[in-house]
């Protein structure tokens, strides 16, 4: 199974997100904030994938921003967003190449499924190529 570093600021969703993964076999990380999830992923730990909200802490970049400099610290590292607003074609064009958005509120399933399609072949919702 693998490594997730789940990027989220509000503390309840974090929970909801660990332990939906913790209890399909993922290991998984936390950060609440960017500079948190950077100084993981600068460790020596692996991370197989990111799991990060679009906004952190009241700023709408941070993070599309985080997950660019962490698919440059980690090449092939693995993207899912998720956010309260709306999926657009801005949107998605900010985004890394291959992720892929969730829109709050996610089911279980939904983010499990993301996961399952980042780590198979197959066509991705909301991915940008």
């Amino acid at each position: 199974m693998a490594t997730v570093l789940i990027v989220e600021d509000q503390e309840e969703i974090l929970t909801l997100a660990q332990s939906f993964l913790e209890e399909q076999g993922h290991k998984t990380l936390s950060a609440a904030t960017a500079d948190d999830a950077l100084a993981i992923l600068t460790g020596s730990g692996a991370v197989d994938a990111l799991f990060v909200d679009i906004i952190l802490n009241g700023d709408t970049q941070a993070g599309l921003e985080l997950a660019k400099r962490a698919v440059e610290l980690k090449p092939g590292l693995k993207v899912v967003y998720s956010t309260g607003l709306s999926v657009t074609d801005d949107m998605k064009a900010l985004v890394v190449p291959g992720s892929i958005i969730l829109e709050k509120p996610y089911s279980e399933d939904e983010l499990l499924t993301s996961l399952s399609v980042h780590f198979a072949t197959g066509t991705q919702p909301y991915a940008r190529d």
